[in-house]
């Protein structure tokens, strides 16, 4: 009976884990809408933004090249910068890597998947690893999926304006950082919530002194580069997770 009970439980574990990485690939597929728009709007073309949600596949750094891109920063600029955002991600690997275990064949798809939104499933199912693992990788594919299917849309949306310039989507690339912002200030302990307060403050402070002084691109890349330094002094920590 008890083996019963223990299979009714995980039954109904991995329907509420899937119906909650379905939510999460769907509301975050509508917000890549305005990514492939931007993108185009930003002067790439629609294969080069699928291209960089397909491959790139991590939001504040995709809104970060296309935004340095936009604003007429280089190449170089604008991949270093979306770089040094996406850095974080493997220090979520770090945490991770106990748990998932990737075996080499599945390192690439791994490494692809791990996100926030999957990361922070994993953690919440932190009680087992099979629940730890299934949570990662329907969030992350179903992310995947959806954000690729959103970029789809809007680019080819935008493309097909004579000038997407008029959508006034500028203006959309600094709101798009304050969504991605907004859950980290708020989304801790009151403590954490400091912290992440002073970084954002700071990264701002030193982006609005530079901006009169640097190329466009260079002051959000010396920002990035005090999140960066911040994330080492203070390291990251996460919940242990149990074996079964």
């Amino acid at each position: 009976m008890a083996g019963k009970g223990g299979s009714r439980q995980d039954d109904g574990d991995t329907r509420t884990i899937d119906r909650n990485a379905l939510g999460i690939g769907i509301a975050t597929g509508a917000y890549a809408l305005s990514f492939g728009a931007i993108s185009v709007a930003s002067g790439l073309s629609v294969v080069q933004t699928q291209t960089l949600s397909l491959f790139m596949f991590t939001g504040a750094s995709q809104f970060a090249f296309v935004g340095v891109i936009g604003a007429g920063g280089g190449a170089v600029i604008a991949i270093v910068t979306a770089m040094l955002l996406g850095a974080r991600n493997s220090l979520y690997a770090l945490s991770l890597g106990p748990v998932l275990s990737p075996s080499r064949k599945t390192v690439p798809l791994t490494a692809l998947l791990t996100i926030d939104e999957s990361t922070a499933m994993a953690l919440s199912y932190n009680k087992s690893k099979k629940a730890s693992r299934r949570a990662f990788f329907a969030t992350g594919i179903s992310v995947y999926v959806f954000w690729n299917i959103g970029t789809a849309f809007g680019s080819l949306g935008a493309s097909a304006l004579s000038d997407p310039g008029v959508l006034g989507l500028d203006a959309a690339i600094p709101a798009g950082f304050l969504a991605l912002l907004w859950p980290r200030l708020n989304g801790g302990s009151k403590s954490e919530n400091r912290k992440m307060w002073a970084l954002a403050i700071a990264s701002a402070a030193v982006a609005m002194v530079l901006i009169p002084f640097l190329r466009p691109g260079l002051p959000v890349l010396f920002s990035a580069l005090v999140a960066v330094a911040a994330s080492i002094l203070w390291g990251e920590t996460s919940r242990p997770i149990v074996e079964d």
